[in-house]
This record gives structure tokens, sequence and C-alpha cells, in this order.
């Protein structure tokens, strides 16, 4: 750390001297412009940026180096997440015609970025979202609601016996992944940029926990298709209506868990969450009732039912998880 005492001059003004090494490096000179901006927890940032326009970061790939397409998807998500604004692929020759297939799946699977330039050698994909206008509680509200909707979707679609609406339910899957990517660039990207956080009003901590959030709901989601999944495999075959009654009224708790954790969140309600918590105990029980059940069903519908009831524990597993989030969010903001 470099110390450096304050100075008082002219009866009204503070001075204090910057870092030679630090004001060579950048190339500031006489009369130069910087930027200060007060931090939440009292430290003062000395920035060379003194206009709001988000930093620009570009990230070149070789084709050749790439092994196959899914590394490829691999990178450009990785970079995509770690905030670059502009991805340009290159290629010794021809660029081959499969990568243009992974580059537009990426483009379709992510919020913002779109190709801008393609040349028989080269693709140049540009993001053109500003993070600002994407603020993390709209993306924790609306993954909310898209991973319970799967959830009770799946429910109606084993009620209905209708395996269009089970495969919608899978399909579903990959709005939860843009989203959680979203969320995991604008976390990335507000700890290269000290500015973004500030101009989506929220502070550091708050980001953070929106960002694990996302990642639970996300996994939330891959429960909903699983069980979507199980529910086709049972869709030809009838069960006991005790059980299947006994699954929707566990799966309905899970959920009830979790959208008491989420707005726990929204409210800052530290003692919703701990209601959520609390609701555990009770829907583990439930569910191991469940696997018991499921023992003396016949063999080829006890590995769905019981994949259903895992992936139901696991949801109000991840529920609490958000629960715990919060008491610890509200902790740390207490005076």
């Amino acid at each position: 750390m470099d110390i450096r005492k304050v100075q008082f001059t002219g009866g009204s003004s503070y001075v204090l001297t910057l870092p030679k090494e630090w004001v060579k490096a950048l190339n500031i000179k006489k009369n130069d412009s910087l930027g200060l901006i007060t931090q939440p927890d009292g430290t003062l940032v000395v920035t060379t940026r003194t206009t709001e326009a988000r930093p620009q970061r570009n990230k070149e790939i070789k084709v050749e180096d790439v092994r196959d397409q899914a590394h490829l998807f691999r990178v450009l998500i990785g970079s995509y997440i770690m905030g670059y604004t502009t991805i340009t692929l290159r290629s010794s020759g021809r660029m081959p015609a499969q990568v243009r297939e992974t580059v537009m799946k990426f483009a379709q699977m992510t919020i913002g970025p779109e190709v801008m330039e393609e040349s028989a050698s080269s693709i140049t994909i540009k993001d053109l979202l500003n993070p600002a206008e994407m603020p993390f509680d709209k993306t924790i509200r609306r993954m909310h609601i898209l991973v319970r909707t799967m959830h009770e979707d799946a429910f109606t679609a084993m009620d209905k016996r209708d395996r269009a609406l089970a495969e919608d339910v899978l399909r579903r899957d990959t709005d939860i992944n843009r989203l959680n990517w979203l969320a995991a660039r604008q976390h990335s990207m507000m700890l290269s940029d000290t500015t973004l956080a500030r101009r989506m009003g929220i502070s550091l901590e708050d980001a953070a926990h929106c960002f694990l959030i996302a990642r639970i709901l996300e996994r939330i989601g891959d429960h909903g298709t699983r069980i979507a999944r199980s529910v086709l495999l049972l869709m030809e075959k009838r069960l006991e209506k005790d059980l299947q009654a006994g699954l929707k009224e566990a799966s309905a708790e899970s959920l009830e868990l979790l959208n008491a954790s989420v707005e726990s969140w929204f409210r800052r309600d530290i003692r919703s969450a701990n209601r959520s918590l609390d609701g555990l105990p009770s829907l583990i029980a439930k569910c191991d009732r469940i696997n018991h059940s499921a023992r003396r069903v016949k063999s080829e519908y006890s590995i769905p039912v019981t994949d259903i009831s895992e992936s139901i524990r696991r949801t109000g597993e991840y529920a609490t998880d958000i629960a715990e989030l919060v008491v610890n969010n509200l902790v740390l903001g207490e005076k």
C-alpha cells in the first residue's frame, strides 16, 4: 500500500499527491481530468475514465486453436461472461461452416451479442446490451417465474398426459441459461468496472448475492427439466392416485419454500427467510415417504418416481440456500 499525507493549501483545499509510477503508467499529463468515485465503504477510486461510457474489451479467437465445436461454444460463453464487448473469430483459411453454426447458436442463446461483421475468414460479434438497462432484480424475478412455471407445468403434463407440454418444459431450460449467463456477465463486469454497480443502483455485496441466487435458480430449472423427463417416461403408465397426489403435494410445498425465499430477498424480510429455512424438514420427510411408497410399486415406475421426488427435495434445499443468502445479506447490512 502506498501511504500519502493529505496537504491543506489555499485555506480551503485538501491536496493528495498521486503515485509517480501510476501517473507514468497511464500517461497522465498536466491539466488532464481524472474521475473520483466515492465507494460505499468510504474508499475513493481515482480513474482516468471521466465518462459513463462502458470500457470496450476485445477478445480474439483463432479457430485453429479450438479443438471442436463444443469447445468453441464454451469459449464463446466464457468470453461473454467475462465481459468482452467484441469477440472476433479468425481463420487462416476459409471459415468452416460448422464454426458459423456455432456462432449463430451462441448469438441465439445469449442476451446482447449480435454478429456485426462477417468475411470469408473472420466473424465479429458485438454486445449491444447496455448492462445498466437490465437490473439484477428484473433478471431474478424473470428466472423465478420461469422455474416456478416449469415445475408447475411438468405436473400439469403428468395430470393431463400432455406430452407436448412436458417437452415444452424441456425447451424452456434455454431461457433459464440465458438469464443465468447474463447475471454472471454483469457480476463479472462489475468487478472490472467500479462505476457499473453505481449506475445500476446496487452495492457490490448485493450484486454478488444476486449472482449466487441466479445460479441457484438455474439449478432449480435443471430439476424442472429432470421432472419433465421423468414425466415423459411415466406418460403411458398409471400411477397410484395416492402416489401421484403425494408428488404434487411435495412439489407445491417446495415451490412455496422457493416463493417465500425469493420474496424475502425482494422485501428484505429476514423473518420470511427463516420461515423458509424452518419448512425444509417437513418437505424432506414427505419426499422420504414418497420414496418408501415407490419401492412398493412396479419397478418400471419406481425409478422415475424417485427421480421426481429427489428433484423436489433438491428444489426445496436450493430454495433454502436462497433463504440463507438473504439472512447473510441482511445481517451484513445491519449497523
